[in-house]
């Protein structure tokens, strides 16, 4: 990262180039005015990681900058979240004495939320034992009970109390509770995946029938949608987050949305009739009744495979993290359905990546 480019004064101009940036992009689709989302200019992300350097009896974080060329030693981060700056020297000064905690650590994960929890990950080049789990335990009794500790190392994970966050979003005032796993996927800007909920939910108002959802990863979109449609039919392949859903579903008291554990190219195959799976023993796939489709897919975009089936509805909704593949897929979506909705999230300030939203649908 170019350090020297995290100046909140030059925020709204970056973002004024990211706009006219995807206008740029996505003139040849015919697209509406954009529809623009800000970030706040400083502590907006959810997540952060730091190398750990050790220089005899110190201890610092360290960042690799860009335009120096060079490893830079930082003590607090801008981007990261009021909460992950309070603690990172926190954490150093804990760990700068304990030669247990300290010894062959080399990163740091940090994973906060907006309601106020903490997960710290420390990583390792040596396997954890005994002693270390009796010093964290003890470095976690001084600390506040909503602040865990991890422990990784080559094959090993240890979990003192659980590996996990409970955020709470709001979506046009209504609260959301997700439970996000440690090294699972999570949207690292929570202010702007609010907005990007309430852009959904808006977007698929007065929506008849059911939805179906690829890439659903914990339910983040799957709950907050579930309101505009009769039922929903979500899939995601991993395990974790598959686990995670089916909690956030029972903790919201949402009662209309199913998640299935498959691939979204498992999923074609299944709806095409080109192969049975048992995952989908009791569910009925002609039952349901989807017009509109949901996506928020891999910087690779969709398959082939997948574009192909997602042009079967009559409205696409389609979350991207990379514009690019994004433009890719609407070489193909454009040739049935029109661009109605074109947003701009911007998750990552001060970086050239912009995550993008599209509303598509059919042409009559």
């Amino acid at each position: 990262m170019d350090l020297a480019a995290l100046d909140p004064r030059q925020y709204q101009t970056q973002l004024d180039e990211k706009c006219e940036r995807m206008r740029a992009l996505f003139a040849p689709f015919n697209a509406p005015e954009l529809e623009v989302f800000p970030s706040e200019p400083e502590h907006y992300r959810m997540r952060a990681e730091f190398r750990v350097w050790h220089d005899g009896d110190d201890l610092n974080y360290i960042m690799f900058d860009q335009t120096q060329q060079a490893k830079v030693e930082v003590t607090q981060y801008l981007p990261a979240s009021a909460l992950i700056n309070e603690y990172m020297p926190r954490l150093i000064e804990a760990l700068k004495p304990d030669p247990v905690l300290r010894r062959k650590l080399f990163q740091v994960d940090f994973l906060s939320t907006l309601s106020g929890e903490l997960v710290i990950s420390l990583l390792y080049h040596r396997q954890l034992d005994d002693a270390w789990c009796d010093a964290i335990r003890e470095l976690r009794a001084r600390w506040d009970n909503k602040v865990h500790f991890i422990g990784r190392a080559r094959k090993q994970k240890v979990t003192l109390e659980q590996d996990y966050v409970d955020e709470v979003l709001h979506v046009h005032g209504q609260p959301y509770h997700y439970r996000q796993i440690e090294n699972a996927f999570t949207q690292p800007n929570g202010k702007v995946a609010e907005k990007m909920l309430e852009w959904a939910v808006d977007a698929t108002r007065n929506s008849d029938g059911d939805l179906l959802e690829l890439y659903c990863g914990n339910g983040n979109f799957s709950l907050a949608l579930a309101q505009n449609f009769e039922r929903v039919l979500a899939t995601e392949l991993a395990k974790p987050s598959v686990e995670a859903a089916q909690y956030n579903i029972a903790k919201n008291n949402i009662d209309n949305v199913t998640i299935l554990r498959m691939s979204a190219e498992d999923f074609t195959d299944a709806i095409n009739g080109v192969r049975e799976f048992r995952r989908l023993k009791g569910i009925d796939l002609s039952g349901y009744r989807c017009n509109t489709i949901f996506v928020d897919p891999p910087r690779a975009g969709l398959d082939p495979a997948t574009e192909k089936m997602v042009q079967g509805y009559d409205r696409i909704l389609y979350i991207s993290c990379n514009p690019e593949t994004l433009l890719e897929n609407l070489n193909t979506l454009s040739q049935t359905h029109k661009l109605s909705r074109l947003a701009l999230f911007d998750q990552f300030p001060y970086t050239h990546h912009m995550e993008a939203g599209v509303l598509l649908e059919r042409i009559k």
